[in-house]
């Protein structure tokens, strides 16, 4: 099943005119509570599914918009969504195209996204590995070299071991 996309455009009529179908928005609460699309319900990706939507929603909707920060993660859920016989789509270029693109949102306190989270901890474990084997061990430039495969990995894959690690931490989740 291929997942079919819908225009912030068209996202931004429809909640103007009422029109709008239910928003999941499947980041982590860290994630969700700094910016979402105004009346967007959160359930993370890794809790995602038609029992938990109708759950969060009281309802069965006859149709879902899926947002995330970009677009990948929305993607992923909507597939397994599809399996379970709901009608969703996902929102094309996530929440930062929706702001883009003037879509009423709810900012609160400040938190760091997971991608950014995997671009720090990755660049500091690289740094560190760098510097350890420069003046310790030249063994530590592994570590650098396994940080380094594993954002090949990552980015080949569409899948992040570090990011699901990052998103059981306390801070990503309450």
């Amino acid at each position: 099943m291929s997942v079919t996309l819908i225009a912030p455009t068209k996202v931004r009529e429809s909640l103007a005119n009422g029109t709008a179908a239910a928003i999941v928005d499947v980041r982590t609460p860290g994630e969700f509570r700094s910016v979402h699309i105004d009346g967007a319900v959160n359930i993370p990706i890794d809790s995602v599914s038609a029992d938990s939507i109708r759950s969060a929603l009281h309802a069965n909707p006859k149709e879902l918009w899926v947002v995330c920060q970009k677009g990948s993660r929305s993607a992923r859920a909507c597939e397994k969504l599809l399996q379970e016989g709901l009608h969703v789509l996902s929102i094309d270029g996530g929440t930062e195209a929706c702001i883009a693109s003037g879509i009423p949102v709810v900012r609160g306190r400040g938190a760091i996204s997971i991608d950014r989270q995997v671009r720090i901890v990755a660049g500091g474990l690289t740094l560190l590995g760098v510097v350890l084997g420069a003046l310790v061990n030249p063994a530590f430039y592994g570590l650098s070299a396994f940080i380094g495969g594993g954002l090949v990995f990552a980015g080949v894959s569409d899948w992040c071991g570090m990011a699901k690690l990052l998103a059981v931490f306390p801070w990503n989740r309450a």
